[in-house]
Formats: C-alpha cells, structure tokens, sequence
C-alpha cells in the first residue's frame, strides 16, 4: 500500500493472486491495483480480501465485476468493483511482466488489473451493457464518495 502515490491517491497492489490457476488466465495471472482519493485503508484490505476469497474462482479479466455484497467502507456508498487497466500505471508497467527465474523465463507472467470502486446500479449497467458503455460515462473512476454515474 502506497500512500499519496500517484498525488492524493491511495493505491496498493497485491500479490499472491498470480499464484492461483484460472483457465481464462492463458497469457499471464492477475494482480490487483486500486488507486482512490482516500487515506482509509479498509480500501486496500477489501481488494486484498478480494484477491484472497476469489483466487481462482474469478478471472479479474476486463469488463469483471464483483460484488462486495456491502459497503466497502462506511464513509461511500459503493459496494462493488469493476475490472479494466490499471490507471496509474503505464501499458509497459502493468501487461507482460515477467518474474519468472533466470532461464524459466516467460513461465511466470503477470498482468497487474485495475480496481475501480463502483456502485450497484453501475454494476447491473455495465453487466447489462458492458464496461466500453459505462466507461464512456461521466464520472471520476478515484472519487469514492461520488454519485452514480448512471
């Protein structure tokens, strides 16, 4: 966990999700990324809650969304996640990293995913029509106290 890493933002990154095995994950295994406005630091413990309780059972794939089933923390009223490129990251930084041993390269690949907090109804809208709708919606993907976007 980082704090005010980029500026104003928490962000923290797993690991130990990469370690799983999914069938969807056939060019590389997931880790998670989350950058919000806030110092709250139940953020960074749900996404790592999150990577825990799902590992291998939920692909994090783009588009994903997970229910938390609850508020995330008491001050937002989010209570779910979606799935896309992490945004304080560069292409470079995030697709394609190899941590495989001398000589075992290209075995152990990983992918870093983004983590975007959102809310109920952003969830059933981009189940219904996709993240590319939803996306292009206005809204604040760091602002965790914002209204729905939809």
């Amino acid at each position: 966990m980082y704090d005010d890493l980029p500026a104003g933002l928490l962000t923290t990154l797993t690991y130990g999700l990469s370690l799983a095995e999914h069938p969807d994950w056939q060019h590389g295994s997931p880790e998670l990324c989350l950058s919000v406005n806030s110092t709250n630091v139940i953020w960074a413990h749900a996404v790592g809650f999150l990577a825990e309780q799902l590992r291998g059972t939920c692909p994090f794939t783009y588009g994903s969304t997970i229910n938390f089933g609850e508020r995330i923390v008491p001050e937002s009223e989010m209570t779910a996640f979606c799935v896309f490129a992490p945004m304080v990251l560069d292409r470079d930084d995030y697709l394609g990293i190899d941590v495989g041993v001398p000589g075992h390269e290209g075995h152990d690949v990983i992918n870093i995913q983004g983590m975007y907090p959102i809310h109920e109804v952003e969830r059933q809208f981009i189940n219904e029509r996709g993240l590319e709708a939803f996306w292009k919606s206005d809204w604040e993907p760091t602002d965790v106290l914002r209204r729905p976007a939809i």
